[in-house]
C-alpha cells in the first residue's frame, strides 16, 4: 500500500510529531470525509506500507524526524511545493529564502530521486504576469536543480470558494505561452518538466503528464515492481496510482488563498485546537456513534 500524507493537509509542516507517533503505534484512525461517523483503522506496518508520499510546502519540522522514520524501515519521498509567491497569496508561510534553504537541506539529506519539486499552482493577477513567472522560474531552477530531477507545474483551478482578485482565470493562449517558457528553462537546467491534471496537451513543449503517486518513482525506491491500479478517486487527467490518504480537510495552516482543502481560516483555527499529537486521529477523538472498521490493505510489491 502507498500511504499519502497528505493531499488534504500539510502533515510534514504541522503534524510531523503526530505522524511519527502513529507510525510507532502501528495504526491510525481516519474519518470518511463525507460520512464522519465512518472510521477506518489503517495498519501502518512497514511490511504493508510500501512507500509514504509526503506532500508539503515547508518540511522544516519534519527534518528532525526522518531518522526515526528510516529506523522503522519506512520508505518515502517528498512532493515539495515551492512557489515564489509572497504572503498576500500564501499568507502564513515562512520567508521563501528560508524555505529554499530547507529544500536544499532536504535534497542533500535524501537525494534528488526522492525530492520532487512542484511549481504550482500557476496564477496570474494584476501584479503577477507572465514575465514575472519567467523571471522567478529561472531563478528558482538555477538554485534548486542540483537537488531534484524534475519539476511539476499546474495552472490554478478556480474553485467556487476561490473568489479573490488575487487569483484570476488563465486563458489557453497564456497557458501555452507559459508552458513554452517553463519548458525551455527547465531543459536549460536539466530538469524533467511535467504537468499535473491538465486537460491541455503540452507535449509539443516536451511536457509530459505527471503522476504524483508515481509508479516508477516508487518502484525505484522499493527496488522492485509493484502492482497497483490507477486511482479512480482523482480527477480525470490524474496519472496517480492508488493510495490511502491519512490527512483531514480544514487542518492546513499555510493560509493559501487558492486552497481547495480548507473552508475558512476560522474553521482551521478551531480544528487546530482539537489536534492531539498523541491522538489516534489527526483531528478529534472517537465518539459513541462512530463505527470503526479495519481497512483491508496489503503490500503491492510484485512477488
Amino acid at each position: 500500500m502507498i500511504l499519502s500524507a497528505s493531499r488534504r493537509t500539510d502533515i510534514p509542516a504541522f503534524y510531523s510529531k503526530w505522524l511519527v507517533n502513529r507510525l510507532r503505534a502501528g495504526y491510525v484512525l481516519t474519518r470518511n470525509p463525507v460520512n464522519h461517523s465512518q472510521i477506518s483503522k489503517i495498519v501502518l506496518s512497514p511490511d504493508i506500507i510500501d512507500c509514504i508520499v509526503f506532500w508539503t510546502k515547508d518540511p522544516a519540522n519534519m527534518l528532525p524526524h526522518l531518522s526515526a522514520i528510516e529506523d522503522m524501515q519506512y520508505r518515502y519521498y517528498f512532493q515539495f511545493t515551492l512557489t515564489p509567491y509572497d504572503n498576500k497569496i500564501e499568507r502564513n508561510m515562512r520567508c521563501k529564502k528560508e524555505i529554499i534553504q530547507t529544500f536544499i537541506e532536504l535534497g542533500k539529506r535524501i537525494g534528488r530521486d526522492r525530492l520532487l519539486w512542484r511549481y504550482d499552482p500557476i496564477i496570474l493577477n494584476d501584479t503577477i504576469s507572465i514575465s514575472s513567472h519567467k523571471k522567478w522560474f529561472k531563478e528558482m531552477c538555477a538554485v534548486l536543480h542540483p537537488y531534484t530531477n524534475s519539476v511539476t507545474i499546474s495552472f490554478v483551478d478556480l474553485y467556487a470558494k476561490v473568489k479573490t482578485p488575487l487569483v484570476k482565470s488563465i486563458g489557453k493562449a497564456e497557458e501555452h505561452q507559459l508552458a513554452g517558457i517553463f519548458s525551455a528553462i527547465a531543459r536549460e537546467y536539466g530538469l524533467t518538466i511535467k504537468a499535473c491534471c491538465e486537460q491541455t496537451d503540452f507535449s509539443p513543449y516536451g511536457i509530459v503528464g505527471a503522476s504524483c503517486i508515481d509508479r516508477e518513482t516508487i518502484e525505484n525506491i522499493c527496488g522492485c515492481k509493484i502492482v497497483a491500479p490507477q486511482d479512480k478517486n482523482q480527477r480525470k487527467a490524474c496519472g496517480c496510482i492508488e493510495s490511502v490518504d491519512i490527512g483531514a480537510y480544514n487542518t492546513c495552516k499555510n493560509g493559501c488563498v487558492y486552497c481547495y482543502a480548507n473552508f475558512s481560516e476560522k474553521t482551521v483555527i478551531s480544528n487546530w485546537e482539537k489536534h492531539d499529537p498523541d491522538g489516534e486521529f489527526l483531528l478529534g477523538k472517537l465518539s459513541c456513534t462512530d463505527k470503526v472498521t479495519e481497512r483491508k490493505i496489503k503490500s503491492i510489491k510484485s512477488a
